[in-house]
């Protein structure tokens, strides 16, 4: 397997590719969530605070314009799997999505070579999560086994692997863990078989807080929701340098930290 952030196992710029939440983001899709008012101007400036922590970090971020009439389209993770040697390019499981794909691939273009996954296979990003061997892939209303077969086939002459992970109770396998460290896993104990993702210290979030599982991960950097001080101070504890961001209008679309931007190389697990 390759080290270092680039194919060739050379060191890459941190990027992120992130879209400016639609005017239309309160008609989103919702699956768990019983729909509440969105302040629009409100989460514009949530946005604004997320791009600024990523650049803050030295993350080039290449900011999107909105996708008009496409309320999910700022849930840029969901459109692509972005790996140190290629970019899958997904087919999200809900029609209203698919036409956000294609403005999400001429973006990674220029950084990756693409691979789109096809019908009838489903695949949403949020339901993978990365490590460096292995990607984790969550079975859920959005995501297939067809298409967990055709993202094990498409990352195979890279030496990853794929193993599934049944979801329930959440809306992606990302809603239900985070990778925090190489080797370590925040997770919400009820919505997944722990035992699919042996080998790795898991850290459980707290009981009052059963949606605080989703994290953003750059470098050694961790960006969290600010509504779950318990879990955050659970982190801070064991030594993980954590942040705070109010993403209150974005959770009420069912969205997380993870969702709004993609990682190329400075968040990827192969460092």
């Amino acid at each position: 397997m390759p080290a270092g952030n680039g194919a060739n196992g050379t060191s890459r710029s941190p990027r992120a590719i992130t879209r400016l939440p639609d005017a239309s983001l309160a008609f989103c899709e919702l699956t768990h969530l019983e729909r509440t008012p969105i302040n629009a101007a409100r989460a514009r400036a949530q946005h604004g605070a997320y791009v600024d922590w990523l650049r803050a970090r030295g993350v080039l971020v290449e900011v999107l314009e909105p996708l008009a009439g496409s309320p999910d389209a700022c849930f840029v993770e969901d459109t692509a799997i972005v790996l140190d040697e290629v970019a899958i390019v997904t087919r999200p499981g809900v029609e209203s999505r698919r036409g956000e794909v294609d403005s999400v691939a001429a973006a990674l273009a220029p950084h990756r070579e693409l691979i789109r996954i096809e019908a009838p296979a489903i695949l949403e990003g949020g339901d993978v999560v990365v490590t460096e061997e292995t990607l984790f892939v969550g079975l859920s209303g959005r995501t297939n086994h067809a298409g967990l077969k055709e993202l094990a086939h498409s990352v195979l002459p890279f030496g990853y692997r794929v193993k599934a992970v049944e979801v329930s109770g959440c809306l992606h396998l990302k809603s239900a863990m985070t990778l925090i460290a190489p080797r370590t896993l925040l997770v919400q104990p009820a919505w997944i078989d722990l035992a699919r993702v042996e080998g790795f210290e898991l850290i459980p979030v707290d009981s009052e807080e059963p949606f605080a599982a989703n994290t953003l991960r750059v470098g050694d950097s961790l960006l969290h929701p600010a509504c779950f001080p318990r879990t955050r101070a659970s982190l801070s504890g064991r030594g993980f340098a954590v942040t705070p961001l109010d993403i209150g209008e974005f959770q009420k679309a069912e969205g997380a930290v993870s969702c709004l931007s993609l990682l190329l190389d400075g968040g990827q697990a192969r460092r």
